[in-house]
């Protein structure tokens, strides 16, 4: 079996409306003013380096996480007409 990194997303945040407020899932209890101060707290709090998606219609902000995965792949075939087999 090999090993292949699949892109993952984990919701961070999700906009508090009026405007541009945010709210960290691992800290529903602060509205953050801004995309950007949004990011900065995440990062202080997780120490995430990484990639990040924004859906702005559904006013959701993800972090994009690499998952390994195991994955079988299936031997080729052979084929007795060309004395492969």
């Amino acid at each position: 079996m090999e090993k292949e990194f699949i892109e993952d997303k984990e919701l961070i945040a999700e906009r508090v409306p009026p405007g541009d407020n945010w709210e960290l899932v691992i800290d529903r209890d602060n509205i953050i003013e801004g995309l950007v101060q949004t990011l900065t707290q995440y990062m202080r709090k997780t120490k995430f380096k990484g990639h990040y998606r924004l859906e702005p219609l559904n006013g959701k902000l993800y972090a994009i996480v690499d998952k390994e995965v195991e994955i079988e792949k299936p031997e080729p075939e052979t084929w007795d007409l060309y004395g492969e087999y």
